[in-house]
Parts: structure tokens; sequence; C-alpha cells
């Protein structure tokens, strides 16, 4: 059976949540730049598709669990090769469902307690009757659990990233693959992370800044 993802902490929640709400507070940077700007992280650029997935499943051995790939194009194994593991949104979906409809026939076991009511001749507080509204609710609480699940946990939305400011990064809807390595990793360090993407094939390695 896959491994489900651990449930985020307290602090990397709120660290998460400072990038899209303005009023939360920003931890304190783990890293700056000579500028004085907190350090988001070191991006590798490459040019050729074997070279991206073989440098993603090195940077995967080697620990690096905050960091992503960005390419022009799906890549057919990437999730295997950047070792991302099951999602967790089949349960929250589930859990929705079940919930969704256990909230629909109590509400309607509640409200036929004080209204009875007989459907189509069936014995009173019978499960047919009930099915329409039941299947509504528990479909409708699961859709928006989905929708609101998966942008949550992709991050969005975002509409700024501090890779946007980087004016080679604009190539990666045209022909070029980037893997950028967060400073909040815990294995990241500026000289050990900057030497693993030169010996992975990197062509062009930047240091990336965050916002103010």
């Amino acid at each position: 059976m896959p491994e489900l993802p651990k449930i985020p902490s307290v602090a990397e929640m709120m660290a998460v949540a400072s990038d899209y709400l303005p009023f939360v507070p920003r931890p304190a940077p783990k890293y700056v730049s000579e500028s004085g700007k907190p350090v988001h992280g070191i991006a590798a650029e490459f040019s050729k598709t074997p070279a991206v997935v073989k440098a993603a499943e090195q940077i995967r051995d080697a620990g690096y669990t905050k960091w992503d790939v960005m390419t022009p194009f799906p890549i057919h194994g990437m999730e295997e090769s950047m070792g991302i593991k099951r999602t967790i949104l089949p349960a929250l979906a589930a859990g929705a469902a079940l919930t969704g409809v256990g909230g629909a026939l109590a509400m309607q076991l509640f409200m036929n307690n004080d209204f009875e009511m007989v459907v189509q001749g069936k014995p009173y507080l019978a499960w047919e009757p009930l099915t329409p509204i039941t299947f509504e609710i528990g479909i409708l609480v699961t859709a928006f659990t989905c929708l609101f699940g998966m942008m949550a946990l992709n991050g969005l939305p975002r509409f700024h990233h501090p890779l946007f400011s980087r004016e080679r990064f604009l190539s990666v809807s045209d022909d070029r693959f980037f893997i950028c390595i967060e400073a909040g990793d815990p294995n990241f360090d500026p000289a050990r992370t900057r030497e693993l993407l030169e010996s992975v094939g990197a062509e062009r390695i930047e240091l990336v800044e965050d916002e103010d």
C-alpha cells in the first residue's frame, strides 16, 4: 500500500499561508542574500528532457523534500522520478462523502420527525424517498471538498512566485526545464545544494531571492 504523506505541522502550515495571506506574519528567513533579501532557493536550468529526469532522480535520492520541477510539457514518470507520494485528496473526498450523506440523512429524519409525510405509499421514514436529497448533498459536499482540497494542496491560487521575477525562467514555457530547491528544505545548504546541482548536469544555476 502506498505511503500517505504526513500531515504538516502548524508551523509549516503558517509558513505556507504567509505566501498567500498578507496578514499572516512570515517566519524569519533561514538564509538571506548579499542584498539582504530572503533566499527562496536555488534554481537550475536544463535543456534536455533526459537530463532533467535524471537530475530529479538524483535530487530525490539525496533526500531533498521541498523542491519542484518546471517543464514546458508534461513528462511521463516525473512523479516517480521526484518521489512524489500519493495525495491525501481521495481520503478527504471519502470523508466528505460520508459527512454529506450522513448529514443529509440526519437532516431529513429530523425534519420528518415533526412533519410526518407518507411518500408513494411507503412506510414512514422509508429510505427510498430520502435517496434524492442524500445523493445530491453527498455529491455537492464531495465536489466542493475535491475542488478546494486540490487548490489548497497545490498552493492555489497564487498570483506571484519568486521565480516569476527571473527573466530566464520565462523560457520554461518554451524549451527549457528548471529545478528549484527551496531554502525551507531541511537539507538545504547554499554551497552543498549548488554543488549537487552542478553534479547532476545543470547548465545554469541561479540564486532565487524572495520578496520582502
